[in-house]
């Protein structure tokens, strides 16, 4: 009941806000309208004023309010239609008006309430200002007798002002001294105004960065004092401007419950909307940057996710589907969340519709989680509609919906669980105008990164330099914590002249962008501060790298490096973009570059090959988290339990790995995950380099010679079946994974 009660209570403060400022206009038109009583524009100003009053209070209930404003624009209306002219009784009674609804506002806004103030008297007086005046042989106007117990008897008998018969009653209830009405202690600012000042703050934040940084080299202690107040000072003046610019997600909220309720009905559904955590504030401009991705996700809910009633009975679900709106603040970002309890997303599924429509090879398709399946929705041209109908199924949305979110700084997710529902996350940040970043130097250059994508920093000594970098292919990876984390130099991306000397020490800045997480080498991190983000050119735009320019403390100019653009850019996409440019017409892939094998090593200096695009990843697996499980080995691995196999035990070799870690190899395919420990990771090599022979062996499919060194080549399959010997029940190995390296 509490959220319901602070909604009311938000309600009932914006109507007594704008009630006042309207009484406040009111008061003016009416003394200009008791000059100029033809003037149509201000008799219809008064009558909007008076009508919007009532037609408030009588929504919220307060009934004397609504009663007495309902007399008083029956009057205006026979002003406004020329039925009655302006005099000075009836300029007097309306202004008594206003001040009895204001009155009434008073007391609403100390006690909810509308008091035991009477309105009956005036209201008898306004009806009886809505007769005509008499005919011209009686010069002197007289006031209906009224009755009411607040007038005496007597008062009907003689002729009496109309402001004679107000009771004491309409006078202004007794308030606190102290107390301010809510109609003083806030006020309207023009939009344009709000957007100047963020400017001017954000210029004095400049300024403050430049003079911080300058006392602090500086041997004066009054200005450095000087420069630390001028800090605190702008830190409180910047908080508070961008407070002005924040708005409740509510706001972006409000049009939703029409667009399920018209959507539902169009669709045959039954859906029940909730939304929680309506008063999460967020920047306006942001508001609207996500209002039509937000849009987009309950419109797919309803038309993807929630069944029909029918479909949803037969699935022993209630009749109504339940769609979710949440919002909160974590770790300085806005969460959005649209939750639906519908069909959910089957990853194999969207996996073959992807392949159906040539959007991503089998081949790839294979080598995905499910967690990755679920990541095709994004690719543009991608639908599981059936037919293209005016809500669905022209393959344009999900695409455009990352693309505008990444545009602000934001990342959108999905999750998803097939028959439960589904759950599309968005993360925002809380503003664009001033955000915290990190000042980052490479070949003499300085850059930005924004917080926001940073998720650490891994410093990089020049004797570990050399060991720590891997390489797979022509791909250079960065061993995190047992990790393979893809890495990109930021020279060789900008087009910088690269460096010929081993450095003393490098930085790798682990960023997540387009739903990728990589490591950016750079030279050495200067500093971190709170920069402005000043809008680009469109041909600095176009070039897709940087997402703007800030002015440092030193007065030097520095390009906002964008994360996302970066990820899209040196990155192999997951969900097989990548691919597209080596498909032909008719669906077929293209000849590509040759195929990898992954060389490895086990006990007795054997070397064992295999290909590597059935790989997943390549993991050092802790002695610690290897577990039998009855008559197997299993390893724990990222929160699921792996079937393990011991290439030395299975190809009846010794190991010779004695190390606190075992490098393994993980294959996944249709939601299935197996590791293969080995004693040591050995190289990839082109299958090109590789010359076969038919020599093999039991777990062999045959040999070969690389690198002038005999390798048998693995029989993937049978070692996968000696560790899960369900992995291929769903489908044929020809079809299911392709081992064959000739």
């Amino acid at each position: 009941m509490s959220g319901t009660d602070d909604l009311d209570d938000e309600i009932i403060g914006e109507f007594l806000i704008e009630s006042h400022e309207n009484l406040d206009q009111l008061d003016r038109d009416l003394v200009a309208l008791e000059q100029a009583p033809d003037s149509r524009e201000l008799l219809a100003s008064v009558f909007r004023t008076i009508h919007t009053i009532k037609g408030t209070s009588g929504f919220l209930a307060y009934h004397k309010l609504e009663s007495i404003t309902h007399v008083g624009e029956n009057l205006l209306a026979k002003l406004r239609d020329g039925a009655l002219s302006m005099t000075p009784e009836i300029a007097t009674a309306l202004l008594r008006l206003v001040d009895l609804v204001r009155s009434l506002l008073a007391s609403i806004e100390q006690t909810r309430a509308e008091g035991e103030l009477d309105v009956e008297p005036l209201a008898a007086v306004l009806r009886a200002l809505l007769e005509p005046p008499a005919a011209a042989e009686a010069p002197v106007v007289e006031t209906p007798t009224v009755e009411s117990p607040a007038i005496e008897p007597a008062a009907a008998e003689a002729p009496v002002a109309p402001a004679e018969l107000l009771p004491a009653a309409v006078e202004q209830p007794e308030l606190e001294a102290t107390r301010s009405s809510i109609g003083e202690s806030t006020v309207r600012v023009d939009v344009n105004l709000l957007e100047h000042l963020v400017r001017l703050t954000g210029e004095l934040v400049l300024a403050r960065n430049q003079i911080v940084q300058r006392s602090a080299v500086a041997a004066d202690e009054d200005l450095g004092r000087a420069s630390h107040q001028l800090s605190l000072v702008t830190g409180e003046l910047q908080e508070g401007v961008m407070r002005t610019r924040m708005q409740p997600v509510d706001h972006l909220w409000s049009k939703l419950p029409r667009v399920v309720r018209d959507l539902s009905a169009q669709l045959g559904r039954s859906v029940r909307l909730e939304m929680e955590g309506g008063d999460t504030e967020l920047d306006r401009t942001l508001l609207e940057a996500v209002k039509d991705p937000l849009t987009h996700l309950v419109r797919n809910a309803i038309d993807h996710g929630i069944e029909p009633p029918e479909a949803r009975r037969r699935a022993g679900k209630p009749e109504t589907g339940v769609l979710r709106l949440r919002a909160s603040h974590e770790s300085g970002q806005v969460l959005l969340e649209v939750i639906d309890d519908g069909v959910g997303l089957h990853g194999p599924t969207l996996a073959a519709k992807a392949v159906e429509k040539g959007l991503v090879s089998a081949a790839r398709v294979e080598t995905m989680s499910v967690q990755d399946q679920l990541q095709l929705v994004f690719i543009p041209g991608f639908s599981t509609a059936a037919a293209v109908t005016n809500v669905s199924g022209r393959g344009v949305g999900m695409d455009v919906v990352r693309t505008n979110v990444e545009r602000i700084g934001g990342s959108i997710d999905v999750e998803s669980t097939p028959g439960k529902g589904t759950c599309w996350r968005l993360r925002i940040p809380l503003t664009l105008a001033i955000v915290p970043a990190v000042t980052v130097e490479c070949r003499g250059q300085r850059f930005a990164l924004p917080q926001i994508s940073l998720l650490e920093l891994v410093s990089l000594e020049a004797e570990r330099a050399s060991t720590a970098v891997e390489w797979v292919g022509d791909a250079p990876v960065y061993r995190l914590r047992g990790a393979l984390l893809p890495l990109v130099r930021l020279d060789a991306v900008l087009g910088l002249e690269q460096r010929t000397d081993q450095p003393d020490a490098q930085v790798v800045a682990v960023l997540e962008g387009d739903g990728r997480r990589f490591g950016l080498i750079v030279d050495r991190v200067l500093d971190t501060e709170e920069i402005v983000v000043k809008p680009l050119s469109r041909a600095l735009k176009e070039i897709g790298l940087y997402a703007g320019a800030t002015i440092l403390g030193d007065g030097a100019v520095s390009l906002v490096l964008d994360v996302a653009g970066l990820a899209r850019r040196q990155l192999h996409a997951p969900d097989g973009q990548d691919e597209l440019a080596t498909e032909q017409a008719g669906g077929q892939v293209a000849a590509g570059p040759e195929r990898q094998l992954l060389v490895v090593a086990i006990g007795g200096g054997r070397r064992l090959a295999m290909p590597l695009e059935v790989v997943t990843r390549l993991e050092q697996f802790p002695v610690s988290s290897l577990q039998r499980v009855g008559r197997r080995d299993v390893v724990r691995y990222r929160g699921e339990i792996l079937p393990l196999l011991r290439l030395s035990d299975h190809l009846s070799e010794l190991s010779s790995a004695s190390s606190g870690t075992v490098p393994g190899v993980v294959y996944s395919a249709r939601g299935r995950s197996v590791a293969l420990v080995v004693d040591e990771i050995v190289d990839i090599v082109g299958e090109g380099s590789v010359v076969y022979s038919d020599v093999e062996d039991y777990g062999l499919v045959g040999s070969a010679l690389i690198n002038d060194k005999v390798t048998e080549m693995l029989d993937v399959r049978s070692a996968i079946l000696a560790a899960d010997p369900r992995y291929f029940d769903d489908e044929p190995a020809t079809e299911a994974f392709p081992l064959e390296v000739r």
